[in-house]
């Protein structure tokens, strides 16, 4: 079971890259963030004719959700965040798909910091904490699949003082991921490539794409019930050099 997380960067926008990617790769389970279009606007028909499934949770001109299974229909079963009722913007979905739960997370970017977009980052952390701990506890199969917008480590971006003060790097920052890892969570990608250096982002300012200044921002966490297996993990780089590509290429993993 292939299941891969995409930071599609506008859906319809980036519709072509998309599903090219997907003929090519196959996976079995996608999920995508930052749609950047409304429920109305989902492409849900060219989805359906390229044979996925699809549950989603749109915004219009920002943020957005939507997880596609191959063959079948997820099971939706949760559009939003536990946790703050008055927060309705479109940053996480849930569903089942042939007996596992699968998430699309879009967590705060959380700049400028610091600041309040920085103090809803690190809430919106605890947040997820407190949701994926019942996953923990019910010993359920679980991939937590989404942009955190965290580069876990030093080896997660490639070397520069450029980045020092945002907020994708910040000690917080990646204490909260940690802490979520603690949990009992397995990073796939760094699991299977301990030492590798791995990126799933390049911003298109500062010629970075071809300088290969990436950051990997993009994770799948399984869950212990899942974690035995893990069969490989990786990147599709490639993607990211498409013509009118995301900043962001997909990261997946294949179990056993």
């Amino acid at each position: 079971m292939k299941i891969a997380t995409f930071n599609i960067n506008n859906i319809n926008r980036r519709l072509p890259n998309l599903l090219a990617w997907m003929r090519a790769a196959k996976p079995d389970v996608v999920a995508l963030q930052e749609l950047k279009a409304s429920d109305g606007e989902f492409p849900a028909a060219a989805i359906e004719k390229a044979g996925y499934g699809a549950v989603w949770r749109g915004q219009k001109a920002w943020n957005g959700v939507a997880i596609l299974a191959r063959g079948t229909e997820p099971i939706l079963t949760r559009d939003r965040l536990p946790g703050k009722p008055g927060d309705l913007e479109a940053r996480y979905i849930e569903a089942a798909v042939r007996g596992i739960i699968v998430t699309s997370i879009y967590l705060p970017n959380g700049n400028p910091q610091p600041g309040p977009k920085f103090d809803y980052k690190l809430d919106w952390f605890a947040r997820l904490k407190r949701h994926a701990g019942t996953f923990i506890k019910q010993d359920l199969p679980v991939v937590l699949a989404g942009d955190y917008n965290v580069a876990p480590d030093e080896i997660d971006i490639y070397p520069t003082r450029s980045w020092d003060k945002d907020a994708l790097i910040q000690p917080a920052s990646r204490a909260a991921f940690a802490s979520l890892v603690e949990q009992g969570w397995c990073d796939a990608i760094r699991r299977l490539n301990p030492e590798k250096r791995i990126y799933t982002f390049w911003d298109y300012k500062r010629n970075r794409w071809p300088r290969d200044a990436g950051l990997r921002l993009d994770h799948l966490l399984l869950s212990p019930a899942l974690a035995s297996r893990l069969a490989k993990a990786g990147v599709d780089r490639k993607v990211r050099g498409k013509d009118g590509a995301s900043d962001h290429a997909p990261a997946w993993i294949a179990l056993r």
